[in-house]
């Protein structure tokens, strides 16, 4: 489903001065809204994910990037909350984006395109849910980049929402983090298919760059346990005994990140992930003066949680959300869920996390409905 949010009457102010005439967004929703509309949930994604969360996609089955978390039974029960999730400002799997027609021009947005904050994907979430009537949301739900949109809707707008769940999140990206990001951007703007971020114009498309970024990324979402259980130092089956080295995808692991380089390709585009990891690079909502004063006087109830070989963002970036918000009294639980899986580790079934998560909306859904 998409739905047209803001119009040239109505447009859209960013949050650093720019204006977006038209903004259509791209959502899908599971479950029934309770006739007291006290069961929603919000999800947000991560960096490249988009509105398919979970179950059925198009008249057929595709499961969802969080479909071990969102369905009948599951932590997030579409038996007993209503969820929504969007694809988000800036994405490319059919909200605005920096690949849209600008309708002023005609042609593309490319780098014309507004430079993003995190409050603008906040301001367009809000505007979701007026759209499709619901005044208050049981939990804002979300991991890794979604977890930084739940943060900074939690200190905006805690009367939004009576609870709040963030995962493998972070309030302030380190040096390391945003020079990962920078060596992808890099990769993708120096592509000669870029075309200073007009390729659509061309036909042609920095594909080079694109996939590059998405090997080098996909690297930091694993841990270095995960990594050598999986390939180790195995050669790809390709190769035959006595055949000498060259600069082929001669081990296992080249050529499982040459893979991930080339199915990214069909479901991503590079200038949303120029924005959309820009405005990671800029995050810092503690940095503003009682940030979290408002939320402290609402007192919403807050589950932070981490995974310990999470090296992306580790354990410390969640201590520090959660020492934030106990210091303006903000009720909040933090979890430290064991996995050697990284980063990654908010996607998948990992029995302590998802059961962390059904308690804590369970609770949460007890509390309103007292």
């Amino acid at each position: 489903m998409t739905a047209t949010l803001f119009e040239a009457g109505q447009p859209l102010t960013l949050a650093r001065g720019g204006r977006l005439d038209q903004v259509d967004v791209a959502y899908e929703t599971y479950g029934r809204l309770s006739p007291a509309k006290d069961n929603a949930i919000f999800v947000c994604h991560a960096l490249t994910g988009d509105a398919h969360a979970a179950g059925c996609h198009a008249g057929e089955r595709k499961p969802g990037w969080w479909d071990n978390l969102i369905g009948p039974g599951k932590p997030i029960d579409t038996d007993v909350f209503f969820v929504i999730c969007p694809n988000l400002l800036g994405g490319c799997q059919g909200t605005t984006g920096p690949s849209s027609l600008d309708p002023a021009t005609g042609r593309c947005y490319g780098l014309d395109f507004p430079v993003l904050d995190m409050a603008d994907f906040v301001t367009v979430h809000r505007r979701l849910l007026s759209y499709l009537g619901v005044r208050r949301l049981l939990a804002v739900v979300g991991g890794s980049l979604g977890g930084m949109q739940v943060l900074q809707w939690l200190l905006d707008y805690p009367e939004d929402m009576a609870s709040a769940c963030l995962i493998a999140a972070s309030s302030r990206l380190t040096a390391q983090n945003i020079a990962f990001s920078a060596v992808a951007r890099e990769a993708i703007m120096r592509d000669p298919g870029f075309h200073d971020g007009h390729y659509r114009e061309t036909g042609d498309s920095p594909d080079v760059g694109l996939a590059i970024a998405r090997m080098m990324a996909h690297i930091t979402y694993l841990s270095e346990e995960a990594l050598a259980r999986k390939f180790g130092r195995e050669p790809q089956t390709a190769q035959t005994d006595g055949q000498p080295p060259g600069f082929g995808a001669d081990f296992a692991v080249e050529s499982y990140l040459r893979h991930q380089g080339e199915v990214f390709l069909d479901r991503f585009d590079a200038l949303s992930y120029l924005y959309l990891s820009r405005v990671m690079d800029y995050f810092d909502p503690f940095a503003r003066p009682g940030a979290a004063e408002a939320a402290g006087r609402v007192r919403p109830s807050v589950l932070v949680s981490s995974f310990s070989s999470d090296w992306r963002f580790g354990a410390d970036h969640s201590r520090r959300i959660v020492s934030r918000l106990e210091r303006a009294g903000v009720p909040v639980s933090y979890r430290d869920i064991p996995s050697a899986l990284g980063h990654d580790s908010f996607l998948l079934p990992i029995p302590r996390y998802l059961d962390t998560v059904r308690a804590f909306l369970s609770q949460a859904l007890r509390q309103v409905r007292r």
